[in-house]
């Protein structure tokens, strides 16, 4: 019951990782608020928290609306009486190399990654005060650390979200409010199988010291230790957990 007594908020989790970490989190104590654009998939998973005896909500959320993300932080704390923990989670991928990247792409890419993730800690930051302090997670990528043959404004994103990460973990500090960044490597989820172009995945394969895909679950464990107490020293972090890709 690492999270018992917290409420933590997660965008993007009706499916993929946020699911996983919906799961993790209720079952390690927390009252979890599914936010998400797929209302069936979202509800369908409250209901199967519930089921299992944890506690859950469902909001819609688009991330790139900041009323939306006032709303779902005021059902947050109405239906559980507070806000301890945010998962920036939800994002999108692209694959253009540069010359091929439209504005329009461009601009959805990092409209959702970007923008999202600020817009999300903007919104969570006075329920977390209100709280005595809190923790936001942003899920950046091994692709906001290095560069490669594709996905232009996808790098770029979630560069953003690296250094934004940093910025806010350096304002909020003196409210007790960490804000850390984790940079999965390629997991097995529907976006891994969405950027998939040719040869790529087996390319980055062979420069994966471990040779495997992640699970969903290794990413998890992750979000879950930097969103319990045990991380309370903990600030302006990376986290990368990526099979050792990064580490040549």
């Amino acid at each position: 019951m690492r999270l018992q007594g917290k409420v933590a908020l997660i965008s993007g989790a009706a499916r993929g990782m946020g699911a996983v970490e919906a799961r993790m989190f209720a079952a390690e104590g927390a009252a979890v608020v599914v936010a998400d654009l797929l209302d069936e998939l979202g509800q369908a998973l409250v209901a199967e928290i519930a089921e299992s005896g944890g506690r859950a909500a469902y909001v819609h959320l688009d991330v790139t609306d900041e009323a939306a993300w006032q709303s779902a932080v005021e059902s947050a704390t109405n239906d559980f009486g507070k806000l301890n923990v945010l998962v920036n989670n939800a994002g999108i991928v692209r694959t253009e190399q540069v010359l091929e990247t439209t504005e329009q792409i461009w601009e959805d890419v990092m409209s959702v990654n970007a923008k999202g993730v600020f817009l999300g800690t903007k919104a969570v930051i006075p329920a977390m005060r209100e709280a005595g302090g809190g923790s936001v997670i942003n899920i950046s990528s091994s692709a906001g650390l290095t560069g490669s043959t594709q996905n232009a404004a996808y790098h770029a994103s979630k560069g953003a979200v690296r250094i934004f990460t940093k910025a806010a973990a350096i304002q909020y500090a003196p409210h007790n409010i960490r804000v850390n960044s984790v940079h999965p490597g390629m997991i097995d989820t529907d976006m891994l199988a969405a950027s998939r172009v040719g040869d790529v995945l087996e390319q980055r394969l062979e420069v994966t010291p471990m040779r495997r895909i992640g699970r969903p679950e290794e990413i998890a464990y992750g979000v879950l230790y930097l969103a319990s107490d045990e991380s309370s020293f903990v600030t302006g972090s990376e986290l990368v957990i990526d099979g050792g890709r990064t580490a040549q």
